[in-house]
């Protein structure tokens, strides 16, 4: 395992993607943060996001394939189009998501996973576990959409 990572990820071994976790495991405020329990928690959370979103899109690939998208109604055959076009955005959402997952994984390694890229602060495990590929505090992200918000209105 630790072979592939550091293949994908570019990246040497570190314990914490070998420790065992118990199931019932979850990250607390009380523990040291990104500790090695913590990081291993999310590293087994990210990666299996990706491999949940990965086995769907191989579904929605096959369901393509055996699909004859030619109903012989004209408003069927537009109903699937609609139906397959609206799944194949939601794919490629996923597929910028699992690019996000990747750069969670590799800020894991590098052990900046869990600081916030604004403010170098920690950001929150209930954050963190919410959205696991959270970059930003949540003070910080609120700051940013309203700036966001400010410049989209100009």
């Amino acid at each position: 395992m630790a072979t592939a990572l550091v293949d994908l990820y570019g990246l040497g071994s570190s314990n914490f993607d070998q420790f065992v976790l118990d199931d019932n495991y979850r990250p607390s405020d009380g523990e040291e943060f990104m500790g090695a329990e913590q990081r291993a928690y999310f590293l087994r959370k990210l990666k299996d996001w990706k491999e949940s979103i990965v086995v769907e899109s191989r579904a929605t690939m096959a369901q393509l394939q055996v699909d004859s998208m030619r109903e012989p109604d004209v408003a069927d055959r537009a109903s699937s189009e609609t139906d397959w076009s609206i799944e194949l955005r939601t794919r490629d959402r996923q597929r910028k998501l699992i690019a996000k997952i990747d750069s969670a994984i590799r800020r894991l390694y590098a052990g900046e996973y869990g600081y916030c890229d604004v403010s170098g602060e920690p950001i929150s495990i209930g954050r963190l576990d919410a959205r696991p590929i959270a970059t930003m505090t949540l003070e910080a992200q609120e700051r940013h959409e309203r700036n966001e918000k400010v410049s989209r209105d100009d």
